[in-house]
């Protein structure tokens, strides 16, 4: 037997036996990959299988005609949507109210995260959390419709208070001003209690013996938030700026539609009310797809550029 036949006789013995325990480790953990097969189904039937409809975005769909037998119009859509002087409205309003719940409300949770794991008293952090938690349980709907109760001029809570107090009702609802700001606090209000929940479990799995190493040599309270605490959630910020950096464009679209009239849409029309109402209202569906490809390739790019970014500045990032 030459050396090259013995070579590629133990390299096939090789690939056999690491076969051979594959199948052993997956028929000893086939309880685990049992549990995976919702999850994996989940994303089959609603994530990727619809992924075809893709298509529709190059066609010139009509229902009667069905998916595979409309006209190819390749980028027409594109080329509609990108030449239409509202793509720049809806852009900037887009980016506006992305950029304001990353500024304002991405940093909010790790905050209130912080803040409760430094409540030693036990009961207390648990009424705090369960007092946070609550909104997020909340339809748009139900929020909304809080925010109307508290901020219309008819009979509304804070136009009676001030009225009360000799100032002029403000039509806070009407206001295309006060948009952007409600809409950042309503989101506010509803996710950041809900938001801790992935950094207090990250914070859970820091060593109490480095707080403790950290008591002895003198630090302080700050001192150990600042040189433990947040370096132990730090890739855990970064994974999700990463990943809320991937729905950058998806800005809301129940709770922005509601909050939506003729008197703000100038500033409140974004590319989630905008897809609706051409794709649905007005039964525009290839050019809606068009849309929200858009959105989806933007987002795409967002994530590989920020997990990019983060992996050259020595994060783990998310692949």
């Amino acid at each position: 037997m030459t050396t090259e036949s013995a070579a590629a006789a133990v390299n096939v013995s090789g690939d056999m036996l690491y076969r051979r325990q594959r199948i052993r480790r997956m028929l000893r953990n086939r309880w685990l990959y049992l549990m995976l097969l919702p999850g994996i189904l989940y994303f089959l039937v609603f994530k990727y299988i619809p992924m075809y409809g893709v298509l529709i975005a190059f066609k010139n769909y009509q229902p009667f005609l069905g998916f595979w037998d409309s006209e190819w119009v390749g980028m027409k859509h594109f080329d509609r949507f990108f030449g239409d002087p509202l793509f720049w409205k809806l852009l900037k309003n887009t980016f506006v109210l992305a950029i304001y719940n990353i500024v304002f409300f991405f940093p909010l949770p790790i905050v209130i995260a912080l803040m409760l794991n430094e409540l030693r008293l036990e009961l207390f952090k648990r009424m705090i959390q369960t007092v946070v938690y609550i909104p997020h349980f909340m339809s748009w709907v139900v929020i909304v419709s809080i925010v109307y109760l508290f901020f219309t001029t008819e009979g509304g809570l804070v136009n009676e208070a001030l009225e009360s107090l000799g100032f002029n009702k403000i039509n806070f609802l009407l206001s295309a001003d006060w948009f952007r700001t409600f809409i950042t606090a309503e989101v506010i209000w509803k996710e950041t209690g809900w938001g801790t929940i992935i950094f207090l479990a990250a914070l859970a799995g820091v060593d109490p013996q480095l707080y403790e190493a950290a008591r002895i040599d003198g630090a302080n309270r700050f001192q150990q938030l600042r040189h433990i605490t947040v370096p132990a959630i730090r890739s855990t910020i970064v994974i999700l700026l990463i990943l809320r950096l991937g729905n950058f464009l998806d800005t809301g679209f129940e709770q922005i539609w509601l909050m939506l009239n003729a008197m703000n849409r100038d500033i409140g029309e974004v590319f989630d009310t905008y897809v609706y109402s051409t794709g649905i209202t007005e039964g525009q569906y290839s050019y809606s797809t068009a849309v929200g490809l858009f959105k989806s390739i933007v987002g795409l790019v967002l994530v590989a550029a920020s997990n990019y970014i983060a992996k050259k500045m020595g994060e783990e990032g998310v692949v």
